[in-house]
């Protein structure tokens, strides 16, 4: 039903309007007490089998949104109302910006992928900070927050900015992201670099420390597809050494050669962070060589082409505690997370493994 309104409706409208429309929809039924109930009970049934503690915090499942779709926590509830187990807001920076100038979102819909250079389009940590502050949680999600770089801050004044939004965010944050990985921003992979990344989280675990006292803030960093094998075991030995609490693989892609992209050439051209199936394989890579340097001393989040219970599954099964997705939702749905939930209830069951912790990381523990 959803696939046929997509192609009628959605699929000749501006993605970006798209987008605003049904994340209208999403945050009006969510206000509305009846109807809440009834959506959730349809589209949110939680599963015994599927409860995940990550982080020290317990959830409904390993399922959680993405950062990207909910910039400001205008729709908390409303996306734990369609069967996110997490959902992560933001990204957002120190200062209000409006982003890069339009158009700044493509589908590239025979890849089941998108294409964004949004540039964090954000009101700001404030902004947020005030209004995760004033809220009255409906539905009992975990709430992350993805804190990223304001675009006018120079690269040398990055850790300052980063800290300022920690200060802001985090009272009201069940864990804290660091990106430093969006293609969108300028300059802001070059903090992927091991010698810029050892300072800036250093300072983001202080500030939350000092910030918040009666708990510890589990903190995250997110990286990207396009880092060499290298990099990503530096980042990892660096996580580790630091005692963060995750790392989130992988953020969007800049790149398109060996994807296999069957969409329009003038589409594929745009520049911007590339999300959605074409990043599967990659993204799994990128998870595995993570678990294979940290097994389990940190917990790692997998994102980037899961568009089903297969894809969580797999990721699963490389060492993904947790799982996330964005792009997919655009193509698949509200049906989608319960449809993800049901297919990963069927898989444990047959599986070996009597939970899903025991199924974390089984591909990669394996003996050669």
């Amino acid at each position: 039903m959803y696939m046929y309104f997509f192609r009628l409706v959605f699929r000749h409208m501006d993605p970006e309007r798209a987008h605003h429309l049904a994340f209208g929809w999403i945050r009006r039924a969510a206000r509305v007490p009846v109807l809440r109930t009834f959506l959730a009970a349809v589209l949110a049934p939680r599963h015994k089998k599927l409860r995940t503690e990550a982080f020290g915090l317990r959830m409904h499942g390993p399922f959680g949104l993405a950062a990207g779709f909910d910039k400001n926590a205008l729709a908390i509830d409303g996306m734990a109302m369609l069967g996110f187990d997490h959902v992560e807001i933001g990204t957002v920076t120190g200062e209000p910006q409006p982003g890069n100038p339009g158009k700044r979102l493509f589908r590239l819909v025979p890849d089941r992928a998108l294409i964004n250079r949004m540039g964090f389009n954000n009101e700001g940590s404030l902004a947020v900070a005030a209004r995760l502050a004033s809220r009255t949680p409906v539905f009992r999600t975990v709430v992350g927050v993805n804190i990223g770089k304001t675009k006018v801050v120079p690269e040398a004044e990055a850790v300052g900015d980063y800290v300022k939004s920690t200060e802001r965010l985090a009272p009201h944050a069940d864990y804290l992201v660091v990106n430093v990985s969006s293609p969108n921003t300028p300059g802001l992979r070059d903090l992927q670099a091991t010698e810029a990344l050892r300072p800036l989280l250093t300072a983001v675990r202080e500030a939350a420390d000092r910030t918040v006292t009666e708990r510890r803030v589990p903190l995250l960093v997110k990286i990207a597809p396009d880092l060499a094998d290298e990099d990503v075991d530096a980042v990892a030995d660096l996580a580790v050494e630091l005692g963060l609490d995750g790392i989130i693989a992988t953020n969007t892609t800049i790149a398109r050669e060996g994807l296999g992209l069957a969409s329009d050439p003038s589409l594929v051209k745009e520049t911007g962070g590339l999300s959605g199936a074409p990043l599967k394989a990659r993204s799994l890579e990128v998870l595995r060589r993570l678990y294979a340097r940290v097994g389990g001393r940190i917990t790692l989040v997998g994102v980037g082409g899961i568009e089903d219970a297969e894809d969580a599954w797999q990721r699963i099964l490389a060492g993904a505690t947790l799982v996330q997705g964005y792009s997919a939702f655009i193509y698949r749905g509200p049906f989608w997370s319960r449809a993800l939930h049901e297919g990963l209830v069927a898989r444990l069951r047959t599986s070996p493994y009597a939970t899903l912790a025991d199924a974390v990381g089984a591909d990669v523990r394996k003996p050669a």
